[in-house]
């Protein structure tokens, strides 16, 4: 009972858990196109878990292959599309989505079970009681069928050995009629067709057919089996009337001279007979035996079955997500041993889906991902890696919270956060902290993307032009946002005490883009030079005012983002 608890949890925990690419199957896909060989592909595994060891960062291993070097992006798109049928047309697209459509489509395809376990049941019952009765059945008739035959020799042994011990002194004397009258005698015995006597040159002397009398006794040829018992010897044939004969012979012996033969024969057909009757019986019995089992396999069938499907409809529903649907069977057996865990281990699910909800809205999807898949890694202890930082603050936010109710405030920042959080995490960002009315926003950690810094400005892009539609309702204030988007090496990791921790990035590029932003008129965009450089191709941007920031000993160059130029794919919630 353990190990199906522990089978069920183990199938619904690989279900729900968050379905990412099969890496070693594209590896595969591509040592198979001889994009790369096999010991590169192991090279190429062993440099990704030193990555995430070394630097926490999750790089997926189509980017690892083109960073490297060893294959280029057009070649591991195509594998990429080939191995799960999909239509991606550059690394940094999501793959996620369409994978976990096309798996759960795989899941409704399915169909249903052609033959149900009732009825499984049901012809495994009644092939048990077929072949049990008919094997008992056959081994009782074959039984008593030796036992009739031994029975009936052994009738016409005692018939043969009456007729040799008086049989002497006739033949002796060639008496006739005291022969005839001797077999006569025996006629009546039930199952003899006949008996005769002949001397030693088989001439038949006494006859139970009186006109076989003083004819010559030939035996048949066509005997169907032939042996001894005792002095005597017998063999069974078919009559011209289809009748089965047993012949039972005997010499007549008298001081060691053979005076002549006595035979006998004694019919078989009533052993065919009761055999018959034996079949008929056992048939009845099998058939009375057929419908009492299949009676009872249907209500053990059913019995057994009906909370099977329940369980079955219960996986369907959890499947889906709804941890909330329960199995009630009032059994007290295995399988209300089972209904009672699925009910146990579906509230855990909802237990650990609410945590879950609830703990992602602190640390962000991708964190919350990477905790899950591995909580004991050392990723979360702390790395340097390079990331892109962005922040946005709302303009004239505490005049505006002072002239208002508190429950008016809550709602500008629910609603400005709402809008902030959807535009970060669509395009690959996490959002890493709420600071008052400012948003703090980071690509590149710790799920690694090559256009992080793309990725960012056209997050605090399309986040400016959502933020534009309240100037026309009663939030006009959500459109004086300013952002300041810097890029550069963070530390990242777990910072905090046993009691409380997050997940959160520091460092001197974390600070140069909060004073960014702090310069940033309200609608503005504000990047450094280092983000500027990285998009130039794609932007249009204009110089702003080179200043002093507190932290730098020089002026800081600046640039205003106007626009972008718009590309396909790429949006991400990964």
């Amino acid at each position: 009972m353990q190990r199906i608890i522990i089978y069920l949890f183990s199938g619904f925990r690989s279900l729900f858990r968050r379905l990412t690419p099969n890496e070693d199957k594209l590896g595969q896909t591509l040592v198979k196109r001889g994009i790369l060989t096999q010991v590169q592909l192991e090279e190429v595994l062993v440099a990704q878990r030193e990555r995430l060891v070394e630097t926490g960062q999750a790089v997926r291993l189509g980017y690892l292959i083109t960073e490297l070097g060893i294959a280029s992006e057009t070649s591991v798109i195509a594998a990429i599309n080939d191995t799960y049928n999909l239509s991606v047309v550059s690394l940094s697209d999501s793959i996620r989505e369409p994978i976990l459509r096309k798996r759960w489509a795989l899941t409704k395809r399915l169909s249903k079970p052609i033959v149900p376990i009732w009825l499984k049941l049901c012809i495994g019952a009644l092939l048990i009681v077929t072949v049990t009765t008919f094997s008992f059945g056959y081994l009782i008739i074959n039984k008593q069928k030796d036992r009739l035959f031994d029975q009936t020799v052994n009738l016409g042994t005692v018939s043969l050995n009456y007729f040799v011990n008086n049989a002497r002194i006739p033949l002796i004397d060639d008496d006739i009629l005291r022969l005839n009258s001797m077999i006569k005698e025996a006629t009546n015995t039930q199952g003899l067709r006949y008996a005769l006597v002949t001397n030693t040159k088989n001439l038949i002397r006494a006859h139970t057919d009186l006109d076989h009398i003083g004819t010559y006794w030939v035996a048949p040829s066509s005997t169907v089996r032939q042996s001894d018992r005792r002095n005597a010897s017998y063999y069974s044939i078919v009559v011209a009337s289809g009748e089965q004969i047993l012949n039972l012979t005997r010499k007549v012996v008298f001081k060691d001279k053979i005076l002549g033969s006595v035979h006998v024969g004694v019919s078989l057909d009533f052993i065919k007979n009761l055999v018959n009757r034996e079949i008929v019986f056992v048939l009845c019995t099998t058939i009375a035996m057929l419908a009492i089992g299949l009676v009872i396999a249907l209500f053990l069938g059913i019995w057994f079955s009906r909370p099977i499907s329940q369980l079955v409809t219960a996986t369907e529903a959890i499947g889906k997500g709804d941890y909330r649907h329960r199995v009630y069977l009032n059994r007290k057996d295995e399988l209300g041993n089972l209904a009672t865990a699925f009910n146990r281990m579906g509230e855990e699910l909802l237990r650990h889906k609410l945590t879950r909800q609830a703990f992602g809205k602190y640390v962000g999807e991708d964190v919350l991902e990477m905790i899950v898949a591995d909580p004991e890694k050392t990723w979360l202890k702390g790395h340097q890696n390079k990331a892109t930082i962005l922040f946005a603050d709302i303009r004239g936010f505490t005049p505006y919270a002072e002239e208002r109710e508190p429950t008016e405030v809550v709602e500008v920042l629910n609603t400005y956060f709402e809008v902030a959080t959807r535009c970060i995490l669509d395009y690959g960002g996490y959002v890493d902290k709420f600071i008052g009315d400012c948003v703090l926003g980071v690509f590149g950690v710790p799920v690694f993307r090559k256009d992080h810094t793309e990725r960012a400005v056209r997050a605090a892009l399309d986040l400016m032009d959502r933020l534009k539609a309240f100037r026309l309702g009663k939030n006009a204030l959500l459109s004086s946002v300013g952002i300041g988007i810097h890029t550069g090496f963070v530390v990242s990791g777990n910072i905090g005490s046993q009691a409380k921790m997050e997940y959160t990035v520091i460092g001197d590029t974390v600070n140069l883009a909060s004073r960014l932003t702090d310069l940033a008129d309200a609608g503005e965009v504000l990047v450094s030079e280092s983000v500027y450089d990285k998009i130039k191709p794609m932007v249009t941007a204009k110089p702003a005012d080179q200043r002093m920031v507190r932290g730098k000993s020089a002026p800081v160059k600046m640039y205003t983002i106007k626009t972008i130029q718009q590309r396909s794919n790429v949006k991400s919630s990964n």
